[in-house]
């Protein structure tokens, strides 16, 4: 299996090959361009000469059966030859030029540049005629020296740049390099760090481009801090709620297995089922209350609150008749919130089960739903003693619970309250009953469904 391809190698190999393919782009445009302005030079230079030779044998060509000779004046004058013919035979001749026409003589006079073959090479030769008209000229070149001095000119401006070339791919891998030294220093951070350590990520002269993820790491490292947090919260939790049920559920079964009297064995059973049945409904709350804490935030549709509520009374109601109390509804009209509906029923249920289950007998629980311009207004309210302004500001505390009260509970359900009422957007607010005495509860639902549902906040346990 191949393993992952280093980055900075890409980069290396990305911006050589790109470096390459301009160096050879700029070589080929530089050698057509030379090649054609050298052409040109050169042709203009033959034109030139051939002009010169018009205007000095112009007036002196005599009749005459044999040809001139012009002596070598330079080291390169082998390299161009030049024939002045005078109605069709040979006037002057440059030393290395031949008898023979460089072009074929035809009637009238030849004009412009030709590729010949003469003296085992090409020549460019140009063509033209004296002020008369049966004065024909030749001038030509090797092709082999223009060639010769392309390459020079090719030479003088490439060869610096091949030379450039690996001290320019040397620049580029120590600029890589040291480009990518941040993510070389966080990969050397990371496999030091300490599995527990899930501090934020700090690297020194790290780029922009390194930042998002960075924060997504350092996001990451706190999510998972948050859940390891939750854990331990969970665990410490069950530890010592669950110390007291079970150890009731012992020394109940204890009781049993030691009465002869049936009547005190059933008494002890069954309060040995009641203990089963409060251990379960803790660990309920506890499971209930570790998701929540987790971030687990269920999707959520529009719901009728009301059908919600109606729903809930008609299961609490037997705790409610047990202790001789009433349960009023005010709930006419359909009251749209956007929630889930398994969260909005455990928030709704958990309220409820507190204002049973704090009230005395006989008394009157109220529960209340009406439309209002900033959403959907949930109270609930009861005819028992209430609670402090002190114990109101305590509520939300891990496990804070009324001295006094006589009744059993873990102290989970008002903290369960306030994380849905978190994770769908809404409100929570305590006060006393203007109506009946007691306590009073609000949850306030926004009418907006975009409302940016806020995720479980680390708010405090309450009572049970």
């Amino acid at each position: 299996m191949q393993g992952p391809r280093s980055l900075q190698g890409r980069l290396l190999a990305l911006i050589l090959s790109l470096v390459c393919g301009v160096w050879v782009a700029t070589a080929v445009l530089t050698w057509r361009d030379v090649s054609r302005e050298l052409d040109e030079l050169l042709d203009s230079h033959l034109a030139q000469a051939a002009s010169l030779l018009v205007a000095q044998q112009s007036g002196e060509i005599e009749d005459d059966d044999h040809g001139i000779n012009a002596p070598s004046l330079h080291r390169y004058a082998p390299k161009v030859a030049f024939q002045v013919f005078h109605e069709g035979r040979l006037a002057l001749r440059s030393s290395n030029a031949p008898a023979q026409p460089m072009l074929t003589l035809t009637g009238s006079a030849e004009e412009g540049f030709r590729f010949v073959n003469m003296g085992g090479g090409t020549w460019r030769v140009f063509a033209t005629h004296g002020r008369e008209r049966d004065t024909q000229v030749f001038v030509g070149e090797q092709v082999e020296s223009r060639n010769a001095i392309l390459w020079a000119v090719l030479r003088s401006v490439l060869t610096p740049m091949a030379i450039a070339l690996p001290l320019l791919a040397l620049a580029a891998w120590w600029a890589v390099r040291q480009g990518v030294a941040p993510m070389r220093a966080l990969g050397r951070t990371l496999a030091r760090r300490q599995a527990k350590n899930l501090q934020p990520i700090a690297v020194d002269g790290a780029p922009s481009e390194m930042t998002p993820m960075l924060e997504a790491l350092n996001g990451l490292f706190q999510r998972i801090a948050d859940l390891m947090a939750s854990e331990r919260r969970f665990t410490a939790d069950a530890a010592h709620e669950l110390r007291t049920p079970i150890a009731a559920v012992r020394a109940q079964a204890q009781v049993a297995l030691a009465s002869a009297e049936d009547a005190e064995r059933t008494h002890a059973l069954r309060a040995t089922v009641q203990g089963c049945d409060r251990a379960t409904r803790l660990v309920e709350q506890l499971l209930t209350l570790s998701r929540l804490e987790s971030g687990h935030a269920p999707s959520s549709t529009r719901l009728d609150v009301g059908a919600v509520v109606r729903e809930v009374v008609a299961d609490v109601a037997h705790l409610a008749l047990a202790k001789g109390q009433t349960i009023e509804v005010e709930a006419d009209q359909q009251y749209e919130v956007h929630a889930e509906a398994t969260l909005l029923s455990v928030l709704v249920r958990n309220l409820l089960d507190n204002a049973i289950r704090y009230s005395p007998p006989a008394a009157s629980v109220k529960v209340t739903l009406q439309n209002a311009s900033s959403g959907v207004i949930l109270t609930l309210e009861d005819s028992g003693p209430g609670m402090s302004a002190l114990d109101m500001d305590h509520l939300g505390e891990r496990f804070f619970r009324v001295l006094g009260s006589g009744q059993s509970g873990s102290g989970l359900g008002w903290s369960i309250a306030r994380r849905i009422a978190a994770v769908v957007g809404a409100e929570v607010v305590v006060s006393r009953s203007a109506s009946l005495g007691g306590l009073a509860v609000e949850v306030r639902f926004p009418s907006d469904p975009g409302t940016e549902q806020r995720a479980p906040g680390k708010s405090p346990d309450a009572r049970n």
